[in-house]
This record gives C-alpha cells, sequence and structure tokens, in this order.
C-alpha cells in the first residue's frame, strides 16, 4: 500500500503548495483511492509535481462535511470522470459553522444532484473492494476533541453543536490495517474503539488529524496533562500501531504525545510518503 499526501498545512519541500485542508493518495495492487480533496484545487497541482495521475483514482472517500476536506470536490470532477464518490449522508442539505475567532460557514455548496450516479451515500457502514470499510464512530464513551466546542451545525433555522454524525472513517485492509481519521472529530481512542469493535487484523496505521488545536487567542483545548493521558493510553493499547497525524493536530499537542509514543507517532506534510 503506498500513501502520499497530497495537501496539508505544512510542505516538506518549497516547491509544494499549502492550505488548511486535507488530501491523501492512497494506492494498492487493486485500487487507487483519494481520501479527501483539501480546500481547493491545491491538491491537484501538488499531485501533478508527485507524478500522481488523479484522471485514475477508482473511489473517493469524504471524510466529513467541513470544506477543508471537501472544497476541492468541483476540482477533482473536472480530472476525474469515473471515481465513485463516497460520503455520509449526513452531509447534504446541511450547513456548518466555526465560532473559533469569528462565527464563519465551514460548509461547501454544492448541488450533489448532479452527481448523483457516482455517488454512495453512507448512513451508518458499508464495504467496498472486499477490504475497505467506511463506518460512522458509534463509540463515545471518551472525551470528545475540545475545539468541537467551537463547532455547529445547521438543524432549520437554528444551529446546534455539531455532533459529527456525517463524519466517516475509513479503514483499508483485513489484516494489517490502515484507519483514516480525516480531523478525528469523534476522538481518537472513541475512533479506534469504533474500529477494532467491528473486528478484524491488528491496527497497524492510524493516519489524519487528531483535531487536537494549540490554544490561542484566550481560547483554551487540551492541557498538557489530558494530552499526556491520550498518549498513554494509545501506548498501552496500541503498542505496535504506527500514528501518522498532521493538519489540525497542533505542535504543542504533537510534541507531547511524541514524548511518549516516540518512534510510534510521525508528523506528515506535504509530500510525505508512506508504504504498508
Amino acid at each position: 500500500m503506498r500513501v502520499v499526501v497530497l495537501s496539508d498545512n505544512r510542505a516538506s519541500e518549497a516547491g509544494f503548495e499549502t492550505e488548511h485542508g486535507l488530501s491523501v493518495y492512497l494506492e494498492t495492487e487493486s485500487y487507487k483511492c483519494l481520501l479527501d480533496v483539501g480546500a481547493s484545487d491545491l491538491f491537484t497541482r501538488n499531485a501533478r509535481r508527485l507524478n500522481i495521475e488523479l484522471s485514475d483514482v477508482d473511489y473517493l472517500f469524504i471524510s466529513h462535511g467541513h470544506t477543508d476536506h471537501i472544497g476541492g470536490l468541483p476540482a477533482f470532477l473536472e480530472i476525474n470522470q469515473k471515481a465513485k464518490i463516497v460520503l455520509s449522508s449526513q452531509i447534504f442539505n446541511r450547513e456548518f459553522y466555526s465560532s473559533r475567532n469569528s462565527l464563519r460557514k465551514i460548509s461547501f455548496d454544492f448541488e450533489f444532484s448532479t452527481i448523483k450516479e457516482r455517488l454512495i451515500a453512507v448512513d451508518e457502514k458499508a464495504l467496498f473492494e472486499e477490504e475497505i470499510v467506511v463506518l460512522k464512530p458509534e463509540i463515545r464513551k471518551h472525551p470528545l476533541p475540545k475545539a468541537n466546542r467551537t463547532l455547529f451545525k445547521s438543524k432549520g433555522d437554528e444551529l446546534i453543536n455539531d455532533d459529527f454524525d456525517h463524519e466517516l472513517i475509513v479503514i483499508v485492509e483485513k489484516e494489517q490495517r490502515f484507519v483514516f481519521t480525516g480531523c478525528g472529530h469523534s476522538g481518537l481512542i472513541n475512533i479506534l474503539e469504533s474500529v477494532t469493535a467491528e473486528g478484524g487484523g491488528q491496527i497497524a496505521c492510524v493516519m489524519g488529524g487528531f483535531h487536537l488545536l494549540d490554544s490561542q487567542n484566550n481560547q483554551e483545548y487540551e492541557t498538557r496533562e489530558e494530552i499526556m493521558k491520550l498518549g498513554q493510553k494509545l501506548k498501552s493499547r496500541f503498542p505496535s500501531t504506527r500514528f501518522v497525524t498532521g493538519h489540525c493536530t497542533g505542535d504543542y499537542a504533537f510534541n507531547h504525545l511524541k514524548s511518549i509514543l516516540g518512534e510510534q507517532l510521525t508528523q506528515f506534510y506535504v509530500g510525505y510518503e508512506l508504504s504498508i
């Protein structure tokens, strides 16, 4: 399995473009996938530089409805004429907002009916190619990321706290499993317990944002003690799992997790490539 980051906040070289968005290319011997499309068409330019042919992608999986993960959809549709587009059924006809710094809309206005023949809307769980599982993380026993408190969704004419019923997790392979978290709004431990509850082999690699933002502008998120506790749980419960994170995982959280997880934890960036 080959995994390459096409869009992120950071880059390995000056020639790559960056944005507050996430897009990851994944290729196996049998199929080619795109995991999110970032906030714009930026991922397409980075893909060209990396010699990745997006027109060959078989599946596009959208992790949730925020524009930094789905905003590049029109650009993808211009390039690719065949891929099935897999997303939560809860994304349609809904708006999403963030109150961090100021209230702003973070959803993507798009007429999905124009591509209905290519859409696969997932309610709870779906299986593709006999080894790709897409599921809504149902377990919520552990704390959610504190920055979720600044995120809202529309319900009729009002805004309510976003419960992330539109978030999907992508699991690839049956034995040495690769797990894509998107932004990890459901909480990393909740996500991993939801994956484990599905059965299957060992979780070899977890990749994506963990939504552990750095505190700033009088907005306080996870404390050092809370981050260290998370790291200790990951270390004890998933001692052989590799964690690869970026995007919405801040440097403060990353460095404290790194102090516990050591070589188990890596930071990704545009151009980062992983073989599993």
